[in-house]
């Protein structure tokens, strides 16, 4: 006799069938209690008559689908991701078997041919502190969330690189750029490009890194302000009335972090394909290709249809507002002191009031150095160093350097190291005439 394997519900509909079937409820107590029409009820009961307690299950149970893809097709499959797609997920797999294979299949079938043939297996479930839920903002341009992720993007086939990335938070739009560093000047060419392309959002949301916020532990100097000064990219923002918040853990900043999550699974091996080996040929490839695919495919549409960006003012030139910035004073000779180098403020330029001035000194992103005083722009010129006196060759009146004469030390004598009591004695006995007691 076969073993008849029933579902908690399919047990459940037997119980009551069984107590219609033997006239302890009527047909419409069973329907009723079952959600049935009284027609299918009494079918069903027919059928329990014939065919007894197997009557209960559905006619397919345990046949083959007619849909079911053929044996041929799924061991091609699954050899394809074998031998070219061995690293990706089932998701992703699914893509590549349509768009280069042309085998059209689910993501889940392909989740269980990789399953079954040992390709792929599911990531245990971390647990992690738990965090409330944050909606999204209602408009884009409201709130972006900024940082920068460091990976083996090229694999190898070139320098390492970090991607510095901005996502907006209503709608999942990426902005981003490969650099050689995560310094200020790179995350602040970026943030030059997302002005010119989007206008100004209401608020960055970034973590507490050394770049957005100086972390200085509280001193013992009490005359020290509490509150730290601004960074470079700090100051910026403020110049630009753009809102800062800062993030108290990764989950906070959650959909940057679960976008560097995917990138770092989909654009290494987009990188890959495309057989690229440079930072250039990589920003090339992710401005024209990659992040019209990701918007294409991720973006959504925000609840709201206003746009939360502000254009930029007519004062708010970005080559002065993005650039290193510091406070220097202009010395009688016009010039300035940097970084150990001197800088020369043109003659021509020179205006009354400039000479022990405080002007605001610019280190902008393209290497020049300029001055700001009054309104005016000034360009800064790097001054010569001094070239070290050299001697000439074949000369016959050679520098003699000369011997330091030997110092007058007669005020010591009179003092004897460590011994106070014979240093007066001797003092006493030098200063004394000859026969005095």
């Amino acid at each position: 006799m076969d073993e008849l394997l029933l579902s908690g519900e399919e047990r459940d509909r037997l119980q009551v069938l069984q107590a219609a079937k033997k006239g302890q409820i009527t047909q419409g107590q069973a329907a009723a209690e079952l959600k049935l029409s009284r027609r299918w009820v009494k079918k069903l009961i027919q059928r329990l008559r014939e065919q007894g307690d197997r009557g209960v299950l559905h006619g397919l149970k345990g046949r083959v689908s007619n849909r079911r893809i053929g044996e041929e097709a799924q061991k091609k499959a699954v050899e394809l991701i074998r031998s070219r797609y061995p690293d990706y997920g089932p998701t992703q797999a699914a893509e590549m078997l349509a768009e280069q294979h042309g085998i059209e299949v689910s993501r889940e079938t392909v989740r269980t041919w990789m399953r079954a043939a040992k390709l792929w297996r599911a990531k245990r479930a971390q647990v992690h502190k738990v965090h409330g839920w944050r909606p999204r903002r209602a408009r884009r341009g409201e709130l972006v969330q900024w940082d920068t992720s460091e990976h083996d993007w090229l694999e190898g086939r070139g320098p390492k690189l970090y991607l510095i990335a901005m996502i907006d938070d209503a709608t999942n739009e990426l902005t981003a750029r490969f650099a050689l560093s995560d310094s200020t000047a790179e995350n602040m060419r970026l943030l030059w490009l997302y002005l010119e392309r989007h206008g100004r959002p209401g608020e960055f949301y970034t973590d507490k890194a050394s770049l957005f916020h100086i972390n200085r532990r509280l001193h013992y100097n009490k005359h020290l302000p509490e509150e730290p000064g601004k960074t470079q990219i700090g100051r910026a923002l403020e110049e630009l009335r753009i809102g800062w918040i800062a993030a108290h853990s990764p989950q906070a900043k959650g959909r940057v972090e679960r976008c560097f999550g995917t990138l770092q699974d989909r654009l290494v091996k987009a990188l890959r394909r495309a057989d690229i080996q440079s930072a250039e040929a990589a920003n090339e490839f992710l401005d024209q290709v990659y992040l019209e695919e990701w918007n294409r495919r991720f973006q959504r549409a925000p609840a709201c249809s206003t746009d939360a960006h502000k254009p930029l003012r007519k004062d708010q030139q970005l080559a002065s507002i993005l650039s290193y910035v510091e406070e220097r004073t202009v010395t009688n000779d016009y010039t300035i002191s940097w970084l150990g180098q001197h800088y020369q403020v043109p003659l021509a330029l020179a205006r009354p009031r400039l000479r022990k001035a405080r002007v605001r000194v610019e280190q902008r992103l393209d290497g020049r150095m300029v001055a700001c005083f009054e309104g005016r722009t000034l360009p800064l010129q790097a001054c010569q160093p001094k070239q070290p006196i050299t001697e000439v060759a074949g000369s016959k009146n050679k520098p003699v350097a000369r011997r330091p004469g030997k110092p007058n030390r007669e005020w010591m004598k009179h003092f004897v190291v460590g011994d106070p009591e014979k240093c007066a004695e001797r003092k006493i006995a030098q200063s004394s005439p000859a026969g005095s007691p």
